[in-house]
């Protein structure tokens, strides 16, 4: 089984998200034969690389919102974050254009660290203030699961892996994905938002009954 998740490295809802699927993946008794893979999805593409605007002003610009109101919307979904065991910082997030982030992500796929990447990506962004648009940073990150600063450096200066995000992104509007995470089974179901980890054992568990009804329709 193949699961699919696009998602951003700076929305919070995203590292919700992939919380609640590792234990739903925890709770699945198939789990063992489940793939996960991370899709990107850049929700500002037009942000620049780096900013001095903190994470409650951009919020309440994004949105048409007071600062007051921003700095409610953070507190709440910090507090969800720290019934999933994620100490959001939100206070000292720097935000900034994803695209190199996602690169690295891609990159970090073909060493086989995928997973460790993105957490890693999640964790600096929303718990360290690391700055996610600063190649610096990211290299930073990319050491700590073991890969190699210099080929980091290397990577980010150049366009490898630019082509990877865009496909993904592509194939996300070819599907009708318009939000993250949005989680894709198979390519057979669809499962929208941060849902309760209940929720996605029971999209697990449909997909794996609806596999087995259409391997035995043809057999």
């Amino acid at each position: 089984m193949l699961v699919e998740i696009w998602s951003d490295i700076v929305c919070p809802w995203c590292y919700i998200g992939k919380r609640r699927l590792e234990r739903a993946l925890e709770m699945f008794p198939g789990r063992d034969a489940v793939e996960v893979r991370f899709r990107s999805f850049e929700l500002d593409p037009g942000r620049p690389q780096r900013t001095d605007e903190t994470l409650d002003r951009m919020l309440a610009g994004k949105y048409g919102v007071s600062l007051e109101q921003a700095r409610g919307m953070n507190e709440r979904v910090t507090r969800l974050a720290a019934e999933e065991g994620i100490p959001f910082r939100l206070d000292v997030a720097r935000p900034g254009n994803t695209f190199d982030a996602h690169r690295l992500s891609h990159f970090a796929r073909d060493q086989g660290l995928e997973a460790e990447m993105m957490e890693r990506l999640h964790a600096g962004y929303f718990c360290e203030g690391a700055a996610i648009g600063d190649p610096e940073a990211l290299a930073g990150l990319a050491v700590d699961v073991g890969l190699e600063r210099d080929t980091v450096h290397a990577l980010l200066a150049s366009d490898s892996h630019a082509s990877d995000v865009r496909e993904d992104e592509a194939l996300a509007a070819h599907l009708g994905i318009r939000g993250v995470p949005f989680f894709v089974i198979d390519r057979r179901m669809g499962v929208s938002g941060a849902q309760e980890a209940s929720v996605l054992v029971g999209a697990l568990e449909q997909a794996t009954l609806e596999a087995r009804q259409a391997t035995l329709a043809t057999s």
